[in-house]
């Protein structure tokens, strides 16, 4: 169900199924520490997003593999950032042209945690330019208490992790760099902080938490695990309505 493999005329029918539902892979192009790819953000959405679209028959959008990384600095080469505000207009003008095309319930699932405010942004813009449009934003480290308890294990502010790492070497090993993932290690030193630092003021290499206790096999049962869990998300999204119909917004008058 992949919406680049659809002709034009093919789009109207794929959305009716699915009450014009469609999803929406967000990533990010940024450092991961010695032992990641920098792809590893949009590599995690769109793999993700394609097993939850085959599952549900949900049109998955192509996956964006650029995101609002700033905060990794230009310590570390391999980051290629969007600012907040452009973020916010990317995703803004891609819910205005899929609204068009037909969508009318848009899940965001977003794979790099500092692109959740430029997106809450763009659902702010979008459900007030489109009434008949509803938007979710959906960050998979902690979709549900499952997922985020795997996810944090190691430290509040993690990055390039045991999960991270764990997952890539389940579904993306190419990306994997093995043999720096026992030294990769460096703590989480943000617990009782008044600001929120930029990465470089945080970590020695662009890591936080501890990638040498990843696992192939802990990877297989938290991606299985995320994609049962975004699915049946999706699939509630598909017949949710607001708890309101339109015939309760009656035009405001003072007279």
């Amino acid at each position: 169900m992949l919406w680049a493999d659809k002709a034009w005329p093919e789009v109207p029918a794929a959305l009716a199924a699915v009450n014009g539902t469609a999803i929406l892979p967000v990533g990010a192009t940024e450092q991961h520490g010695p032992q990641l790819g920098c792809g590893m953000d949009f590599i995690l959405a769109d793999k993700l997003c394609r097993q939850v679209s085959e599952a549900t028959g949900v049109p998955m959008l192509p996956t964006v593999p650029y995101g609002c990384s700033i905060g990794h600095s230009r310590r570390w080469p391999g980051t290629i950032a969007l600012d907040p505000i452009l973020m916010t207009t990317l995703i803004t003008q891609i819910g205005t042209w899929a609204y068009h095309s037909g969508v009318r319930r848009l899940f965001i699932v977003n794979t790099h945690v500092t692109n959740f405010a430029p997106m809450r942004c763009a659902l702010e813009n979008l459900r007030a330019t489109f009434d008949d449009m509803m938007v979710s934003i959906v960050n998979t480290g902690q979709m549900t208490p499952r997922v985020k308890a795997v996810h944090f294990s190691d430290g509040d502010d993690w990055h390039a992790n045991d999960a991270e790492t764990s997952l890539m070497l389940a579904v993306a090993p190419e990306i994997v760099r093995e043999d720096q993932i026992a030294t990769a290690d460096d703590p989480d030193r943000t617990d009782g902080l008044v600001f929120s630092h930029p990465v470089n003021r945080t970590s020695k290499n662009g890591v936080t938490g501890y990638p040498s206790r990843a696992t192939r096999q802990k990877g297989e049962d938290l991606f299985a695990m995320m994609v049962e869990d975004l699915a049946a998300m999706i699939r509630r999204g598909i017949n949710e309505t607001p708890p309101l119909d339109a015939s309760y917004n009656t035009p405001f008058s003072n007279t």
